[in-house]
C-alpha cells in the first residue's frame, strides 16, 4: 500500500510541474505567474478542488505519442473565492504552450458542463498559443464544443474570461461569448490572425501589441473590460469584482453590510451641475457619492467614455450604473456607447442586479459617421436592452434629457419604476435654442423675438415640471438627497415580479 500511495504522490508532483523547472522559470521571466500560481491566488487558500489531473491527450502523430504530459495543458477544478463556489480552468503555458486538445477541451467542457447544473460562475484563465496543430480538426472540434457551452451558459451563470497571455485564432471566440473579459498589460493580447498573416494578406505591419494588447481592446474595440498592469494585480480586482454578481440567475446579488448611511446627504451635490446648460461636469462624482462607502468598479472606463458603466452597492446590495458622461462628446449617444451600456444592461437584467441610470443627454451624435455606421440600429440596441430588463429600474435625470435619447435613457414609457429628476432637469424634444429656430424659423432675421420666444420654451419646457404633470417624472428631487431617495427606490422594488410574454427569444437588432 505505501509504494502505492508515494507512486500516487509522484505522479502529483509530476503533474504539478507542469512543463517543467525550465519552462516555469521562462514563464517567470516573462513577469508571468504559473497556472497553478494563478489559482493560488484566486481561490481562498486550501479551497481548490481539482479535476483530471492525469488526463492526457489521445494524439499519435508528428511524435506525440512519445510526448504526454498529465493534465494536458490546462488545470480545472472548483474552490471558493470569499467563500462562495465558482469552477476554474487555467491553462499552462509550459505544457504545449497552452495549446487546446481534444482531452484539454474535455477538461474545460466538464467544469463547464458542472458549473451549470449546480449553478455557479464559470473562469477562464487564458494562457493559450491556440489550437494544437498537430491534431488537426480534433482541436477544432474541441473548441467547438467550448463555444456551444458558452452558448447554453450565457444568462444562467455568470461566465468571466481573464486573459493572461496569447490568445488567437478560434480561441478568441470564447472569451468573446463570456460575460466579461479582463487583460493584463504588455502580456496578453487577442486577435482572430496574427501580425505575419495580416503583413501578407493585407501588406500592414503592426506589432502583436498594437493588433491585439491590452490598450487595443480596452480603448479602440471595446472588447476588452479592463486591462491590469500585471497578474497579481489583475486576479486580486477579479475577486473583487466576483462579489458584485450572484452566483447564478436564480439567485439575488451578494448582500454586503456596511456602515455608510442610508440617508447621507451630500449638499455638494446641490451645485455640481453648472449654472451654464453647456458646461460639463464630472457625472463620476455622482456616482460616488451616491454608492456605498464612494465605491465604485467602473468597466470599460478608456472606451466609449460618454456613457459609463459599473457596479456599486447601495444599502449593501449591488447595483449596475448607467451613466451618461457630460465631459465627454457631451453625454450623447453614439454607436460605441449604445453597444457598450446596452451590454451592460442586459447581464444586470440575466443577473437579477438592479439598474441606477442617470441622465445627462443631448441626444444621439450627429454626422455621417454616425449614420454610415448604423446609428439607428446600434442604439436601438441599447433601447431594446432597457425596454426588455424585467429589474427593478431607478432614473434620475440631472440636466438634459432630449429627443429619442431622453426615451432611451431607462424613462417612465421603457418600464421604468421610478424616474426622478433634479430641479436643473431639461426634458424635452430639443435644446430651447434648436427648437425655436425649428418652430420660428421665419422668425430668423429678428434676434429679438427669437431670444424672447427661446426664453419662452425654455421656462415652458427646460425644467422637469411638464414632465411631472403627466406623470412621466415620479418626483422632482433635492440632488443632496439622492442616495437617500435612490434607496428607498431600490428598497420598494426588492420584491418586483414582472415577466416578459413567452417567447424563444427576442430579435434584438443585432
Amino acid at each position: 500500500m505505501q509504494d502505492i500511495l508515494q507512486r500516487l504522490e509522484d505522479m502529483r508532483a509530476g503533474a504539478r510541474m507542469g512543463g517543467g523547472q525550465a519552462r516555469i522559470d521562462a514563464q517567470h521571466g516573462k513577469g508571468k505567474l504559473t497556472a497553478r500560481e494563478r489559482l493560488d491566488l484566486l481561490l481562498d487558500e486550501g479551497s481548490f478542488e481539482e479535476w483530471d489531473m492525469f488526463v492526457e491527450h489521445d494524439c499519435t502523430d508528428f511524435g506525440m505519442d512519445e510526448n504526454r504530459v498529465p493534465g494536458d495543458g490546462v488545470v480545472t477544478g472548483h474552490g471558493l473565492v470569499n467563500g462562495r463556489r465558482v469552477f476554474v480552468f487555467s491553462q499552462d503555458f509550459t505544457v504545449f504552450g497552452g495549446s487546446l486538445s481534444a482531452a484539454h477541451a474535455r477538461k474545460i467542457c466538464k467544469v463547464m458542463d458542472q458549473a451549470m447544473k449546480i449553478g455557479v460562475p464559470i473562469i477562464g484563465l487564458n494562457d493559450s498559443g491556440g489550437a494544437r496543430i498537430q491534431e488537426g480538426v480534433a482541436s477544432l472540434a474541441g473548441y467547438a464544443d467550448v463555444f456551444q457551452r458558452n452558448v447554453l451558459a450565457s444568462g444562467v451563470v455568470p461566465q468571466i474570461s481573464m486573459i493572461m497571455g496569447p490568445c488567437a485564432g478560434g480561441a478568441v471566440y470564447s472569451p468573446a461569448m463570456t460575460d466579461f473579459i479582463f487583460m493584463v498589460q504588455d502580456s496578453s493580447y487577442m486577435f482572430v490572425t496574427g501580425p505575419e498573416v495580416v503583413k501578407t494578406v493585407t501588406n500592414e505591419t503592426v506589432t502583436a501589441e498594437e493588433l491585439g494588447g491590452a490598450s487595443t481592446h480596452t480603448s479602440k474595440s471595446g472588447v476588452a473590460d479592463l486591462a491590469f498592469e500585471n497578474d497579481v494585480e489583475a486576479i486580486l480586482q477579479l475577486r473583487r469584482f466576483l462579489g458584485f454578481l450572484p452566483l447564478n440567475n436564480k439567485e439575488q446579488p451578494p448582500h454586503r453590510p456596511t456602515d455608510d448611511p442610508i440617508d447621507r446627504p451630500d449638499l455638494s451635490l446641490d451645485t455640481l451641475v453648472p449654472p451654464n446648460p453647456n458646461k460639463p461636469y464630472d457625472i463620476k462624482e455622482l456616482i460616488h457619492k451616491i454608492s456605498d462607502e464612494g465605491d465604485f468598479f467602473e468597466l470599460q472606463p478608456n472606451n466609449a467614455a460618454n456613457i459609463v458603466v459599473g457596479f456599486a452597492r447601495i444599502e449593501g446590495h449591488p447595483v449596475g450604473i448607467v451613466a451618461n458622461q457630460p465631459m465627454v462628446l457631451a453625454g450623447c449617444l453614439d454607436i460605441a456607447s449604445s453597444i457598450k451600456a446596452g451590454r451592460f444592461v442586459r447581464f444586470c437584467d440575466a443577473f437579477n442586479i438592479p439598474i441606477v441610470t442617470l441622465v445627462d443627454v443631448p441626444g444621439f451624435l450627429p454626422g455621417t459617421a454616425q449614420e454610415y455606421g448604423g446609428i439607428i440600429k446600434h442604439g436601438a440596441k441599447l433601447l431594446y436592452a432597457y425596454a426588455e430588463a424585467t429589474v427593478p429600474k431607478v432614473t434620475v435625470i440631472t440636466r438634459k434629457a432630449y429627443g429619442g435619447a431622453y426615451d432611451v435613457m431607462a424613462s417612465k414609457h421603457l418600464r421604468g419604476d421610478v424616474n426622478y429628476a433634479w430641479p436643473s432637469a431639461e426634458i424635452a424634444v430639443m435644446g430651447p435654442k434648436g427648437a425655436v429656430e425649428i418652430i420660428f424659423r421665419g422668425d430668423r432675421d429678428d434676434p429679438e423675438k427669437l431670444a424672447e420666444k427661446e426664453a419662452e420654451y425654455r421656462s415652458k419646457f427646460a425644467n422637469p415640471f411638464v414632465a411631472g404633470k403627466h406623470g412621466f417624472i415620479d418626483d422632482v428631487i433635492m440632488p443632496h438627497n439622492t442616495r437617500r431617495r435612490v434607496a428607498r427606490a431600490l428598497s420598494m422594488l426588492r420584491t418586483k415580479d414582472l415577466k416578459n410574454p413567452w417567447k424563444k427569444h427576442g430579435n434584438i437588432p443585432l
